[in-house]
């Protein structure tokens, strides 16, 4: 069974589609990385998930289930934008009036369980005001994990920590789908740090989906190359161009692509007259692909 299954889904504005006939397939357990340039339909899509907008036409199924039924989208949290709260209320107060909201039975031990998941058990007692941009987001995060729903939507999450609060925003998001069971899409322009949680990706442009894989696949599809320096770059380029197709300058950095082995490179230059000073194998990562893909797109 899948979390999520989307077809045909479309949303316009003024005659204009901000989703247009898209499919989406995410899988129980999963961490989807839905990804897109602005515009591209990402936080349309999640609303629509949510049932904050209604769709022009398709079909949403959430567990195997039309995802207008009562007792599916009690199984939804989500975070979109921001968390809402009260900026004089403590942490502690918003997370109760939110309890309230959704009617949970054994509240104030709800709201220690999520406190705890995402590392804020022991600001409770601090005003939503005073709270730093990343604890906001936990906070956020914490309201949506109220009623232990079993599908979490984030609405770029990370965008704006520092290095040490995407850190812990990772360790909570791998936490919430290895320890509590829990589904999670999220969108995000830092592909760098969703390439280190995501299980599944979902790339969409101009409001359809161009392409939906796995982490696993994506790192079969992923380029591989040699990174190497030299003193002479212009030299070493037009060497290796001589023998390899694929040879591009990357930051004072020389990379020749398909190619996985680095002693025959060194070899070669050296032959050449080209001495090495480093050299190392490597892959394309996410941010590199997605930019790659856009590119194919705009020459079709």
């Amino acid at each position: 069974m899948n979390a999520i299954e989307i077809r045909g889904l479309s949303k316009s504005f003024r005659g204009m589609y901000a989703v247009d006939h898209l499919n989406m397939t995410v899988p129980v357990g999963a961490i989807y990385g839905f990804i897109g340039e602005n515009g591209s339909g990402k936080s349309t899509t999640e609303k629509l998930i949510c049932g904050h907008l209604v769709p022009d036409g398709g079909e949403i199924r959430l567990f195997g289930r039309d995802y207008t039924e009562p007792g599916v989208r009690v199984r939804v949290g989500a975070l979109i934008e921001n968390a809402g709260c009260f900026p004089g209320s403590s942490v502690y107060q918003n997370l109760m009036m939110q309890a309230i909201n959704l009617n949970l039975k054994n509240r104030d031990e709800e709201i220690h369980r999520v406190l705890k998941i995402v590392r804020m058990e022991e600001h409770a007692a601090l005003k939503f005001k005073k709270c730093s941009l990343g604890m906001k987001q936990r906070i956020g995060i914490a309201m949506a994990l109220l009623g232990d729903p079993a599908l979490l939507i984030l609405d770029e999450p990370i965008n704006g920590l520092d290095t040490d609060g995407m850190r812990i925003m990772r360790e909570i998001l791998v936490d919430i789908t290895q320890n509590y069971g829990c589904t999670v899409l999220i969108s995000s322009h830092i592909l760098g740090e969703l390439e280190k949680i995501a299980t599944h990706y979902g790339i969409i442009r101009r409001g359809k989906m161009i392409m939906e894989l796995s982490a696993r696949e994506m790192d079969n599809r992923a380029q591989v190359f040699v990174s190497l320096k030299t003193r002479d770059t212009e030299g070493a380029k037009a060497a290796l161009s001589a023998k390899y197709p694929g040879v591009r300058e990357e930051d004072g950095y020389l990379r020749v692509y398909d190619v996985d082995d680095t002693a025959s490179v060194v070899d070669y230059l050296m032959k050449n007259g080209h001495a090495v000073s480093e050299i190392q194998k490597n892959k394309i990562g996410l941010e590199e692909y997605y930019v790659e893909l856009m590119s194919q797109k705009e020459d079709e």
